[in-house]
């Protein structure tokens, strides 16, 4: 899971917001407005990382990364709107 805080008080704040969550819906599904859920080997996991770090200014946002493992889906539990798509399930188009 990638979560992120972006300091958006003038445009090159808010440039690094849009490049954050582009990079990250290459490698998850947003479940919150900065929170994404990736299911990501260990190499895509440090590229993302290293990506992500290179777009954020270290001294106005932040970016957490968890590692919830496999058994990930037993540590989750979603209430209200917006439900998620099973990222490992079937996918029908």
């Amino acid at each position: 899971m990638i979560t992120y805080d972006v300091k958006t008080e003038n445009e090159n704040g808010r440039k690094r917001l849009r490049k954050v969550a582009k990079e990250c819906e290459n490698y998850g599904q947003r479940v919150q407005n900065s929170v994404f859920e990736c299911i990501m080997d260990a190499a895509q996991c440090r590229l993302v990382k290293e990506k992500l770090i290179q777009i954020i200014d270290n001294e106005e946002d932040s970016i957490r990364f968890y590692y919830l493992g496999n058994n990930y889906k037993n540590k989750v539990e979603h209430y209200g709107i917006k439900t998620t798509v099973d990222m490992e399930g079937d996918l029908i188009f």
